[in-house]
């Protein structure tokens, strides 16, 4: 991959590292700066129930984190874009889409598929 399109993608991966890094920042100050009571245990059951829902999100967000950390070090590394299974260039289209991909679209495919079966057969 040129230059150029790797300067686009660090980028990319950059700003979208800071965005989630700041929610999460949000997330654990709101948490510890807290000190609401509820005397009516729906309200404190509501909270609960906002609480958990919004560390769901972040733990997902967490992970997005890692794969984000990975596609950084596989751009210094001239790893980005290609293929761990086939070696083969990942098409600019699909990591535009999913700049954390770590395979093109015909081995994810497979591997989907393989999935799948593994599923289906239990």
């Amino acid at each position: 991959m040129k230059k150029e399109r790797l300067a686009y993608f660090k980028e990319l991966l950059t700003e979208r590292l800071e965005v989630l890094l700041n929610e999460a920042e949000k997330t654990v100050t709101g948490m510890t700066n807290d000190k609401n009571t509820f005397p009516d245990p729906t309200d404190r059951a509501n909270l609960e129930t906002d609480r958990n829902f919004l560390l769901r999100i972040r733990d997902r967000e967490r992970k997005l984190i890692l794969k984000i950390k990975e596609a950084l070090a596989r751009i210094e590394d001239r790893t980005f874009g290609i293929c761990e299974d086939c070696g083969e260039e990942i098409s600019e289209e699909r990591l535009k889409a999913r700049p954390v991909t770590t395979l093109c679209i015909e081995c994810k495919t497979k591997a989907e598929a393989e999935e799948k079966k593994k599923i289906t057969l239990g």
